[in-house]
């Protein structure tokens, strides 16, 4: 991406949310809960299940990471009701990390009591280098809590790009440790994170193949055909069972791969986000597509705006 795109994308959450909304909109389930709802019972009808996630980062007030629980817990019940085949997703970040681990943890254990009561299932997202460690710790906490009780367990998120990832692999929990791999978003320091295009690829499938070959459940959170393809091949060379692991994909990216990868038999989840705080997560989005930021630049600029 060039250094204009960059700065481009960096200035998107100062456009109007209304001139950048048309382009985040297949990204973003809307706005509130009822609109995940039907975005969920589409993908669902289509073959695939979902992932709820409530739009929100970087809290520093308490009062609003307790709000978050509470629309979470509400989404809980939604799901229930409708009868969706749908789990949660969560940023510590969200449930107020920043502000005292262990309110972020009994945040998120708060919700990984009621998901597991309800037989489904919660992620902890990982988010820059700085949180991984907490993340972990609350991660491998709920974890050795909830273990044993199939489908109403906890998760994490590990990402091929940061160069611990290997490390972090062979010091999960030894029996039932449930892993999204994907290659990872942020912008990070080149100490921490592998930055070359094939470096990264290369380390998402010497990854997979560990978390495969420690018995981890496997999220294969990819949009990369390569990689996709990778996958497979692996796991069809070490016989790993269909209920072993799933395939992952962001709403409103590539579909036709998502297709594929379902009519072939593979388990597919896609990532619903929602919520009023989209601006932040569709600027990132934003970096990732250097065309959306042209596409949005031209309707800045044109005369009948």
């Amino acid at each position: 991406m060039s250094l204009f795109t960059r700065l481009a994308a960096s200035m998107m959450p100062l456009a109007p949310k209304f001139l950048v909304w048309p382009f985040a909109a297949p990204y973003i389930a809307g706005e509130n809960l009822d609109d995940a709802i039907k975005v969920i019972r589409d993908l669902n009808a289509q073959g695939a299940m979902a992932t709820l996630d409530l739009l929100g980062e970087e809290v520093r007030v308490r009062e609003q990471s307790t709000q978050a629980v509470e629309e979470y817990l509400r989404a809980v019940d939604a799901v229930r009701e409708h009868d969706l085949d749908c789990n949660f997703s969560v940023k510590p970040t969200h449930m107020g990390l920043e502000l005292d681990e262990d309110f972020c943890r009994d945040n998120i254990e708060r919700l990984a009591e009621v998901v597991a009561r309800d037989g489904t299932f919660l992620r902890i997202d990982m988010e820059d280098h700085t949180t991984i460690d907490a993340t972990l710790r609350i991660y491998r906490y709920l974890h050795e809590r909830y273990r044993g009780r199939q489908d109403g367990h906890v998760g994490v998120v590990l990402q091929a790009y940061m160069r611990r990832t290997l490390r972090d692999i062979a010091e999960l929990p030894d029996k039932d440790a449930n892993v999204r791999l994907c290659k990872g978003i942020y912008i990070e320091p080149r100490k921490v994170a592998w930055k070359g295009y094939e470096t990264v690829r290369l380390n998402f499938v010497a990854a997979l193949e560990k978390l495969f070959s420690q018995g981890a459940y496997v999220g294969i959170a990819t949009h990369d055909e390569y990689l996709a393809c990778a996958a497979v091949a692996l796991i069809d060379r070490l016989g790993i069972p269909r209920d072993r692991y799933e395939f992952q994909m962001l709403l409103g990216v590539d579909n036709s791969l998502r297709r594929i990868l379902i009519e072939a038999g593979h388990r597919m989840r896609v990532y619903v986000p929602y919520g009023q705080d989209w601006l932040k997560y569709s600027s990132r989005r934003l970096r990732e597509n250097p065309e959306m930021v042209k596409h949005i630049l031209r309707a800045m600029f044109r005369r009948d705006y």
